[in-house]
């Protein structure tokens, strides 16, 4: 049974349906955080590295705003920055107090989050705290919430969030972005040329996650009970690898991977030490003809991975 969300005040209340396949384990978007204010900046980033970046908009209250990279597989990136340091607010304003309480303001810049879709009518924290309930995997996901954006051209975008109430595993394990208004008006595939990319790109073929070594066993627990399918292990590698579902099959690109491991060099021991848990590096599907490389934007690494 799952239970669905009353538009009143988002209270969840049982109802009897079918609960649609692969409800947990669809990638939506991954987030990229620069410094305030840099939004303009970023996008010309993301542009040298040969992405179509087009204009996002600002969210709710004012506090951030963001450019999109529309991919074929249906996912997107999204270049966020906020839009005034803390410091910009009164100490102790209401403003100030919705800025420090995000769980991305004392995020490092880089690759810090990723979401996975949602749903305005399902409660996809019941079911996953249901979940974990049953492995005693100690993930719990909080009721959903609204949020929204206004785009550039004025029109107002709604969905629900839900995430882990645990900041410390933001970025480890993905949040749920629900859309109430159409996903099409949030994520523009429309006109096709909007994800047609100069490098190739066609989607995303992973997101790779660290985490210490002697958390691997706790977080992959809790994963599973997100994705609602256990992993494959590579036991050589120390590496859990999900398969995730996209939007569209149209991009040709394989399905993306989640792929949670350790460190196994003195650069992935380091960006733990520093940034702590959470994506070190997003691969990107250029087909059998692209070029494998590494790029990097100033805060973060990017793959190019050869369909096979």
């Amino acid at each position: 049974m799952c239970i669905f969300i009353s538009r009143i005040g988002f209270e969840p209340t049982k109802r009897r349906s079918p609960c649609p396949p692969h409800l947990t384990k669809t990638l939506d978007h991954i987030v990229h955080l620069t410094p305030p204010g840099t939004v303009e900046q970023v996008s010309q980033q993301f542009r040298d590295l040969g992405f179509n970046v087009i204009a996002g908009g600002a969210h709710a209250g004012g506090l951030s705003s963001n450019a999109l990279v529309i991919l074929g597989d249906g996912a997107y990136l999204e270049l966020i920055s906020f839009t005034h340091p803390a410091s910009h607010y009164p100490i102790g304003s209401p403003d100030r107090q919705r800025r420090d309480s995000d769980p991305w303001a004392h995020k490092d810049p880089g690759w810090i989050d990723f979401a996975f879709l949602g749903s305005s009518a399902t409660s996809i924290a019941h079911i996953i705290n249901t979940r974990a309930e049953r492995d005693h995997s100690g993930i719990h996901y909080t009721p959903e919430t609204p949020g929204g954006r206004t785009r550039t051209d004025g029109r107002v975008l709604e969905w629900v969030i839900t995430g882990t109430e645990d900041d410390e595993l933001r970025g480890t394990v993905p949040f749920f972005c629900g859309d109430v208004t159409p996903r099409g008006w949030r994520v523009p595939v429309e006109p096709p040329s909007n994800a047609v990319h100069p490098s190739g790109v066609q989607g995303v073929a992973y997101v790779r996650v660290l985490t210490e070594p002697g958390s691997l066993t706790s977080v992959s627990a809790k994963l599973t009970s997100v994705v609602g399918e256990p992993p494959r292990l590579n036991a050589q590698e120390s590496e859990y690898t999900w398969t995730l579902e996209v939007q569209s099959g149209t991009s040709g690109a394989e399905k993306p991977r989640l792929i949670l491991g350790a460190p196994k060099n003195g650069e992935e021991r380091d960006h733990l030490d520093t940034k702590g848990p959470g994506i070190f590096e997003v691969g990107f599907s250029v087909g059998h003809h692209g070029v494998e490389r590494e790029s990097r934007t100033p805060y973060s690494k990017i793959v190019w991975v050869r369909s096979p």
